[in-house]
């Protein structure tokens, strides 16, 4: 990585993320082999697919790291929770001392390009000593970052104050990212004993010395960096709709209004509901680690929605002030930019509006109805087809910037549409990373530490390896995701 300017090279300003694993050479020193084939396993698996999903490009590899580069802060920040939320579950399975963790430091600034496309200059060094300050595990960003995203994703910042970083003329103000709800309600609990403990010494300073004091500071904000400026935020993109405004008063004056016709609420698209019966089937695939082991599961009988939840679906929840997520599209493509918490808003706003058990489908309902009684990779066949799903590779229609209308493929035989590609619909089981264990008569699967939940179906950004029955992917229960949205089922 090399420092200096060069006004002859080119210039510009982009998301810089930089990544390297901590304690490597412990690692190394501990088991060499298994070390250096886990860090490739995960390069081809996690780091550069994730990346690419996010539309970023990695710049070079640096042994135990690597460097990217992305064009919107966003989805820098989004790419780096995933990674860390997938290595993660990746560990869980491995005793802590051969855990495999990044520290991840992203900064927006300005770059040089050198030659051979690799790029250096102070955005690439301040991403790089963000990285260095990074606890393992964990996510660092700058404030500029910060300023950019704090009201896009549904994550938390702790503000860990200004710091002064080596070849950087300016302290620099760092954010870590608290990407799940623990961490989020643990930064929020030391806040709170700090504002605690702030208050009880002010109070005692006002009863030994007067109230003077005390009142010519209280509205003083602490200094940046100091002890009682760490701020935690839970951020939410969007909130639900204000109670509409009061009448205004009656000044004694007669007013004839006209009543407004009653409008009759359209039909949600998204609950138009398919009865299907029980069965027996084959979970799983041989292609995919996680996809192991094939097993037999057997499904009672309930009723799966035959589109997923739409835009239009969702204004109706928001407009009851029971959602949170804006809306944004046509009214008749598949809702979009959806956690899986906002999903479950969906389905308890369902419950109680209906007084019906309203549900996320299990992970074994999912890949049972997207089967439709049948045993190969697609519902259709083994081989991808023309026109049969909305994916990236599936042949045309597609749009390239987002979904196509709810019911624009053919139903699969159980008379279900767009199960596969359009978006990847979240399910209610928590993520594990293959199915030993898993139940086999069809219930969700939990985790009591559940940070990360499954996605099924792939979508319109996947290429067709995503749309496979069988196929599986994660993401962060708290973190909304472009092409991520869900559609309901409902019990007997």
């Amino acid at each position: 990585m090399q420092g200096g300017d060069d006004p002859k090279r080119p210039r510009r300003l982009a998301t810089i993320l930089a990544a390297d694993i901590a304690g490597y050479s412990r690692l190394v020193g501990l088991d060499e082999e298994g070390t250096l084939a886990r860090v490739k396993r995960h390069r081809r698996e996690l780091i550069e697919p994730t990346v690419a999903d996010h539309h970023g490009r990695i710049v070079k590899w640096m042994g135990d790291g690597f460097l990217a580069e992305f064009e919107s802060p966003v989805e820098a920040v989004r790419c780096a929770v995933v990674i860390q939320q997938s290595m993660a579950g990746r560990n869980a399975a491995l005793a802590r001392q051969h855990w495999l963790q990044f520290r991840i430091g992203v900064n927006l600034g300005d770059i040089v390009i050198d030659n051979d496309d690799d790029i250096y200059g102070d955005g690439v060094n301040l991403a790089a000593r963000l990285q260095e300050l990074c606890a393992p595990g964990g996510v660092y960003i700058s404030g500029g970052i910060y300023e950019l995203v704090k009201n896009k994703l549904v994550v938390g910042y702790q503000s860990l104050g200004d710091h002064k970083v080596k070849n950087i003329t300016d302290p620099v103000r760092v954010y870590r990212v608290l990407p799940d709800p623990e961490a989020v309600a643990v930064a929020k609990a030391r806040r709170r004993r700090r504002q605690t403990a702030a208050a009880m010494l002010g109070a005692c300073v006002v009863l030994a010395g007067g109230g003077y004091w005390w009142a010519s500071t209280s509205e003083t904000p602490p200094r940046p960096g100091s002890a009682g400026s760490s701020v935690v935020e839970q951020i939410a993109t969007t909130r639900p709709p204000p109670a509409p405004a009061a009448p205004p008063a009656d000044n004694g004056q007669r007013r004839i209004t006209a009543t407004p016709p009653a409008v009759k609420p359209q039909p949600l698209k998204g609950l138009e509901m398919v009865s299907l019966p029980g069965g027996s089937f084959l979970m799983g695939s041989d292609e995919d680690p996680s996809e192991k082991p094939i097993h037999r599961v057997t499904i009672a009988p309930f009723s799966i929605a035959k589109y997923p939840v739409t835009v239009g679906d969702w204004k109706a929840c928001v407009a009851a002030g029971a959602c949170a997520a804006i809306a944004a599209g046509d009214d008749k493509a598949p809702m979009t930019n959806v956690s899986w918490n906002d999903a479950m808003q969906f389905v308890a706003w369902l419950r109680k509006s209906r007084n019906e058990n309203y549900r996320l489908p299990t992970e074994a309902e999912w890949e049972y109805a997207a089967r439709g009684n049948t045993d190969t990779r697609y519902w259709w066949g083994n081989k991808v087809a023309l026109g049969m799903a909305d994916c990236k590779g599936c042949g045309e229609p597609y749009d390239p910037r987002g979904p196509l209308a709810a019911g624009s493929f053919p139903p699969n035989p159980f008379g279900l549409h767009d199960m596969t590609g359009g978006v990847a619909e979240w399910v209610s089981d928590c993520w594990h990373s293959n199915y030993v264990g898993a139940p086999h008569d069809g219930s969700a699967w939990g985790d009591p530490d559940c940070s990360q939940h499954v996605l099924r179906g792939g979508s319109w950004e996947n290429d067709p390896s995503y749309l496979r029955a069988a196929s599986r992917d994660d993401y962060d229960t708290a973190v909304r995701y472009l092409s991520h949205g869900f559609r309901v089922a409902r019990s007997p």
